[in-house]
């Protein structure tokens, strides 16, 4: 009976790490790469989240094409712009300080663009983080959820204008897989913090990353007619500080080894990662695509939750309050 229970034992482990195998393969070695040699002198493109990660990478990749760059971000992003320069010998590479823990500093942000260009051609809403010890921004409301999807609807809103000057504008939210795994309602939108065992803290940052395919979703449909296309995107599984950073303030076991096998067994780096957002932004095949969720550089099933009307309206109408959406900022 113990031998049998043995080998019994012996080959689940087995099949699971064939299953395990099997993951790392696809995850590692199945990554598309866009194909596009999309020109971009004379456009204007706007990332988030642009001093590392994806977003460095992503910035990197547009400006080797010619584009002038504005670089969003809360750090000192002055050697990472210097290096973009270096790099591509394109020198309309420029970094502006945006908080999108701060609504505050997002108007300022835009007020600031508003004022400076004329036009705006591509906007990728990249910058996330993946917790955080704080409950509560300054603006009530937690901070992934500000962070990751609330600043960037509220400065997606403030820069339409400039992107309808754009003979063709495009819009890219950089989602995630994790956002198949939520559990947001209109209840937890804004979620809340002040019961530490609640189960909700284990969905917040998938919660933003759906919030962002629907609000994608809901911008495409009101865009319609205006030469504007908007998508998002996953990047998969990208060895990028966001998990690190994650680790250090959620101690749970189980994420520690996901990290682990994250940056050193599966996971892509930064420059594979940015591939799909670039596809995203620059592909001429995707000229007149919008409202679509990406991976691989192809069309893939949204989340469940994506696809239910009601909800994904809910979400829209309650983020306009929560952000301070003026009546005249409206779409």
């Amino acid at each position: 009976m113990l031998q049998f229970v043995v080998q019994f034992f012996m080959g689940i482990v087995l099949i699971l790490c064939v299953v395990l195998l099997l993951f790392a393969f696809y995850f590692r070695f199945a990554i598309a790469i866009t194909r596009s040699n999309s020109c971009l002198v004379g456009k204007t493109a706007i990332v988030t989240g642009a001093n590392s990660g994806i977003g460095y990478q992503t910035a990197l990749n547009l400006a080797s094409r010619g584009c002038k760059i504005i670089m969003a971000d809360v750090t000192d992003m002055e050697d990472s712009k210097l290096d973009i320069i270096k790099f591509t010998n394109n020198p309309n590479i420029f970094a502006k300080h945006l908080d999108l823990s701060s609504l505050k500093s997002v108007r300022d942000f835009a007020s600031e663009i508003l004022k400076s260009e004329d036009k705006l051609d591509i906007l990728i809403n990249n910058a996330g983080i993946g917790v955080s010890k704080e409950n509560r921004t300054a603006d009530g409301l937690h901070p992934v959820m500000q962070v990751n999807y609330f600043g960037h609807f509220l400065l997606t809103h403030l820069l339409i204008g400039l992107l309808k000057k754009s003979a063709a504008g495009r819009i890219v939210f950089t989602s995630s897989i994790f956002a198949f795994t939520n559990n947001l309602s209109l209840k937890n939108l804004n979620f809340d913090l002040e019961n530490p065992n609640s189960i909700d803290k284990q969905f917040v940052y998938g919660n933003s990353k759906l919030s962002m395919i629907m609000a994608a979703d809901i911008f495409a449909e009101k865009l319609k007619g205006t030469g504007v296309t908007v998508n998002s995107i996953h990047p998969g599984l990208v060895k990028t500080p966001i998990y690190a950073k994650t680790c250090a303030i959620h101690k749970n076991l189980f994420f520690e080894m996901f990290v682990w096998l994250n940056q050193y067994v599966i996971g892509r780096d930064p420059w594979e990662g940015s591939q799909q957002v670039v596809h995203a932004a620059v592909s001429q095949q995707l000229k007149n695509t919008t409202g679509n969720f990406f991976g691989e550089c192809a069309p893939i099933w949204k989340p469940l939750k994506a696809y239910n009307k009601q909800l994904c309206k809910d979400i829209w109408d309650a983020s306009e309050i929560y952000v301070g959406l003026r009546q005249e900022e409206r779409l």
